[in-house]
């Protein structure tokens, strides 16, 4: 009786961290990631092109996180993580097969839908889940494995994109990525989800008609997110500490390379200063979950450690400064779980996507101001010192941090 009482959870929240674990391997193990850029150039595509091509990427995920977040609050939202990688797919192919300027920026369109369709329905579903499990104190724990694994597979994707690229040649890495999302929609279809729209409906206290999918009821629920993240301060507090630390550290992992260089790093080995930051990401959202149990103060300590991290590490220029690096980048994966785990708790109504879509739409546009906001820094005062100043946001982010405390989970069909 013991043996299967302690057996039945674990292979209840399986069913769950399996799929959910495939899906993050597989929606980041792209072997285009780190080839697309050459792709572009190589079809003609001068600088300023492939930089209106990120801003329109970034202003699709922006304009449509949402209004995506609201229809995830309606229909299933496995569906919506199923179709996401499909859209993303889909736009590798149309790169590969009519390479142009106008088709690229259509790739980006589907792949910025995409990352939009995930936004809020991916932590909505994994946070209801497990509270349905009755274990929705191990959600920093599970996203913490999730971030993990997704940073592994760009890392591995990178190392394998150079042998595939040698034999096969953009063909093979095209293939090769559209299998892979193939395989990611299998995995978002097999993720359980046991919420229906009637359930829903039920939440916000409408009929099923307006449950249905009908235009009233898609307004009302994203109207009931946007009210509940004005008006309740916690979720108001989490939503604004999880912005700021999920903004800025991932605009700067963009410049480790270009950091690297101009510290004198020879072109062969920044891949090696890459690499030790990705490990030390890896660590720290692997560590998440452990530091759920920390307090609130000591959270505080730990990120304001991180700015100085960071700061120190970039100013060195050395092979300790890229330690130092990547152990403050880490931190700042930890706590971007550990505040999004916050952001989860505080959450009371039936809009949960909705309003953790809230967090992705803030972070996307903080990050389309802050890059040409570095670009004017670095001018001037060069990449270390642009670091040092875009570290400084931690800072106030430790202190929002240490006054937080972590509300209370709650049962949610939401």
């Amino acid at each position: 009786m013991t043996t299967q009482s302690t057996r039945e959870p674990h292979t209840r929240l399986s069913r769950l961290t399996w799929p959910l674990y495939a899906y993050a391997l597989l929606e980041e193990f792209i072997l285009l990631y780190p080839l697309y850029a050459l792709l572009f150039t190589e079809h003609g595509l001068s600088v300023a092109q492939i930089s209106s091509l990120f801003v329109l990427w970034s202003l699709t995920s922006v304009l449509l996180a949402i209004p995506a977040g609201a229809w995830a609050d309606i229909v299933p939202r496995h569906y919506l993580l199923s179709a996401a990688p499909l859209l993303s797919g889909t736009g590798f192919a149309l790169w590969l097969l009519f390479p142009s300027y106008w088709v690229f920026a259509l790739g980006f369109v589907l792949w910025g839908t995409a990352g939009a369709l995930v936004s809020g329905a991916f932590e909505a579903l994994v946070y209801t889940e497990l509270s349905r499990l009755g274990a929705a104190q191990q959600y920093a724990r599970v996203m913490g494995v999730t971030r993990a694994l997704g940073v592994a597979a760009v890392g591995a994707a990178t190392l394998l994109a150079v042998p595939v690229m040698a034999h096969g040649g953009y063909a093979a890495i095209g293939l090769a990525s559209v299998a892979a999302c193939l395989l990611c929609a299998l995995a978002g279809l097999a993720l359980p989800e046991h919420r229906s729209r009637r359930s829903a409906a039920a939440d916000r206290g409408s009929g099923p008609e307006e449950g249905g999918g009908s235009d009233l009821g898609y307004l009302q629920t994203m109207r009931l997110g946007l009210a509940e993240a004005r008006g309740s301060r916690a979720v108001r507090n989490a939503l604004i500490l999880l912005v700021v630390i999920t903004a800025f550290w991932g605009m700067l992992e963009e410049y480790v390379p270009l950091l690297a260089a101009s510290a004198g790093v020879s072109t062969e080995d920044v891949p090696l200063v890459v690499l030790t930051v990705w490990v030390c990401v890896t660590l720290g959202g692997l560590l998440a979950g452990p530091a759920t149990r920390l307090s609130p103060r000591a959270l505080g300590a730990l990120l304001a450690l991180a700015a100085a991290a960071i700061a120190v590490g970039a100013l060195l220029g050395n092979p300790l400064g890229w330690v130092l690096l990547g152990c403050g980048f880490g931190v700042c994966q930890m706590m971007n779980v550990v505040a999004d785990a916050r952001l989860q708790d505080s959450i009371t109504g039936s809009s949960r996507a909705t309003v953790t879509s809230l967090a992705e739409a803030g972070a996307e546009s903080v990050s389309v101001v802050s890059f040409p906001l570095y670009a004017g820094v670095f001018l001037v005062l060069g990449h270390g010192m642009a670091f040092v100043l875009f570290a400084a946001p931690y800072v106030l982010a430790a202190v929002l941090m240490a006054r937080i405390r972590r509300a209370r989970p709650v049962p949610t069909t939401g």
